[in-house]
């Protein structure tokens, strides 16, 4: 098989902090251990470890629904302090739900010949799962680990999970 990159979407301050903008909820704090175990087992294998993260500017269209969050350079777009990227980790920004839109992560997997792709982070049934959708159209194996995603709406982290599986292909473990 060949190389394996993880994908950690939105692990920011905005999200995952009491104190955030648009803060998850506990969820968003109970996956922090495992997805930390997931990333260093994975630099230890040499897999790429990406860091997919919202930088918006003042003006995204986001904010008319979820409200100011995430701003590029502010304090709630960076990511959490027990996650923080490592020399060789890589870090792609974006400025809506799909880690692809006006982003260089495709040219990132190809480049580095990735063939498969774990994602973990947050909001399941938003970023996550459209980054899933876009894996899926672009022809990766995608690996959703149920115990690193979590979502403000435990419905709709309950949909978006079999979605993926059902619908995009994803292995769900």
């Amino acid at each position: 098989m060949g190389k394996k990159a993880l994908i950690v979407a939105d692990m920011l301050n905005d999200f995952i902090d009491p104190q955030g903008a648009l803060y998850v909820g506990p969820a968003g704090r109970e996956i922090i251990p495992f997805i930390a175990k997931k990333i260093e087992e994975g630099r230890a294998a040499g897999d790429l470890v990406i860091f997919l993260c919202d930088a918006h500017d003042p003006e995204n269209g986001e904010f008319r629904l979820f409200g100011l969050h995430a701003v590029k350079g502010t304090w709630g777009a960076e990511v959490i302090p027990e996650l923080v990227p490592q020399p060789g980790d890589h870090r792609v920004e974006k400025t809506s739900y799909s880690g692809f839109y006006q982003t260089g992560l495709e040219d990132l997997l190809r480049r580095e010949q990735v063939e498969e792709v774990g994602v973990m982070g947050v909001c399941t049934s938003i970023c996550v799962m459209e980054t899933v959708k876009e894996l899926f159209y672009r022809k990766f194996s995608v690996v959703v680990y149920k115990d690193g995603v979590a979502d403000f709406d435990p419905q709709a982290h309950a949909f978006a999970l079999k979605h993926m599986e059902r619908v995009f292909g994803a292995k769900v473990v």
